[in-house]
């Protein structure tokens, strides 16, 4: 079971690297890009896992944590819903919503080591 949970976690840091690293490489001129939302998806996808698998471990969780997390990694994936859509149909903007979703997701990362 930790082989699943530590793969799963990889998975994750990967899907926060899509997000954060898709706002960064566009920062001079933010839009939101496939990266940021494939980011998103997988990071709501493992991060739901990740409470399953320690759940299912009898481990106690900061279930307060877990929800404000999980309220940020929606609302992210919801911005980059938004803003792909966005970006096919007027190229460059989705400033905004890049910066929004980017932010996010270190203020999500600052949740996690620091609650």
């Amino acid at each position: 079971m930790d082989l699943v949970f530590d793969i799963v976690l990889i998975l994750h840091f990967i899907g926060l690297a899509g997000i954060i690293g898709g706002w960064l490489a566009t920062i001079k001129a933010p839009l939101v890009n496939k990266a940021i939302l494939h980011g998103a998806i997988l990071q709501v996808v493992t991060g739901l896992l990740l409470v399953g698998l320690r759940e299912m471990q009898d481990v106690d969780l900061n279930h307060m944590k877990i929800g404000i997390k999980l309220v940020i990694a929606i609302v992210i994936l919801v911005v980059a819903v938004i803003g792909v859509r966005r970006e096919a149909r007027a190229a460059g903007s989705t400033r905004t919503l890049a910066n929004v979703a980017g932010i996010l997701g270190v203020v999500n990362v600052a949740i996690a080591v620091l609650v």
